[in-house]
């Protein structure tokens, strides 16, 4: 394994995903798993170069370690958002190369770029050049017709001689016409043994699986033959399954996992501190929905927030009516009045 590739320990990560790994949901996440790689939501170049970066790249510090995630093609907006992830304190920077809207694709960005390697590696050499961060892509295993290993290999071999080290590879080839980003997350099927191919043929580059890997029993599994696993929705929609990665996937043995009614009091706090800058509690009772999957009283608890917080003077109090109502199991251990003084 790539043991000696810089950056954070990329063993195992939860996938950027738009509208879902804002901020709130990260910080969410790290209450449950202190090592776990954490990625941004995608922004682009031009809106890092003529948007509010502030908002764009603000977050809370307990999130390290923290990646940012940039899609973009052009080598000198792509070298500022290298500088700016640096001067905000990110631990890497990440190259978008698998996501294939149509939107992405007018761009000239995303999964289409697979097509131009040359041009990834001139974005990976000017960002580089720009900031001391380490400079990671996440691309698929092929994209419409040119979905050959060998294509593959081209890929990886013009962007690794351009100093990128490490590779997070959706085990899926990608369609860029006929089917909608959704579908390209489902259809095209898992091809596992080509990302362990080329951890094989380039066993000097740190390559990372993502695709359809739901659970610590699998990401572990996969371990044996990659370097890192990235975990996508599954994570999301039941945050759960990370409250024994420190302990399971970074050998961490005495790291104690987290209880859900200590996870809910911390966040709670959170939301309180959160609401009263002015961030609704909407955006962030949002990320807790699966919390408690797998618990008799899963769907109260998820119907609880969702309308609760409708009403006009919801506070973070709200979190704890929701744990409640799980029933025994949630109005007993949860630590008292924890979310109820806020």
């Amino acid at each position: 394994m790539a043991e000696s590739i810089g950056g954070p320990n990329r063993r195992l990560s939860v996938a950027p995903m738009m509208d879902y790994t804002d901020r709130h949901a990260r910080y969410l996440l790290r209450l449950i798993s202190r090592h776990t790689l954490l990625y941004t939501e995608m922004v682009t170049s031009a809106a890092l170069l003529h948007g509010e970066v502030s908002r764009l790249l603000e977050y809370n510090r307990e999130e390290h370690p923290l990646a940012l995630q940039v899609g973009g093609s052009d080598p000198a907006e792509m070298a500022v958002a290298a500088r700016l992830a640096a001067a905000y304190g990110y631990d890497e920077i990440n190259i978008n190369v698998g996501c294939p809207s149509d939107r992405v694709q007018a761009g000239r960005f995303g999964a289409c770029l697979m097509r131009e390697p040359e041009t990834v590696a001139e974005c990976v050499d000017a960002m580089r050049a720009a900031a001391p961060l380490p400079v990671t892509v996440k691309t698929r295993i092929g994209v419409d017709e040119h979905d050959s290993y060998e294509s593959l290999c081209d890929f990886v071999e013009q962007v690794s001689a351009a100093g990128c080290n490490s590779f997070t590879i959706h085990a899926r080839k990608a369609w860029l016409k006929g089917l909608s980003p959704r579908e390209n997350r489902e259809v095209p099927p898992l091809d596992y043994a080509r990302a362990h191919r080329l951890k094989r043929d380039y066993p000097q580059l740190q390559i990372v699986l993502n695709g359809g890997v739901t659970d610590l029993g699998q990401a572990c599994e996969q371990l044996r033959h990659v370097d890192g696993v990235m975990i996508g929705r599954a994570a999301y929609h039941n945050p759960w399954l990370l409250a024994e990665a420190d302990a399971r996937v970074f050998a961490r043995p005495h790291a104690v996992a987290p209880t859900r009614s200590e996870t809910l009091a911390a966040y709670a706090e959170y939301c309180a501190r959160q609401q009263a800058g002015g961030v609704p509690l909407a955006h962030m009772t949002r990320h807790l929905m699966g919390l408690a999957q797998g618990l008799p009283g899963a769907r109260r608890f998820r119907r609880t927030l969702s309308e609760g917080v409708r009403r006009p003077r919801a506070t973070a109090a709200l979190i704890d009516e929701a744990w409640a109502a799980v029933g025994p199991l949630g109005s007993q251990s949860m630590p008292a009045g924890a979310a109820g003084k806020l």
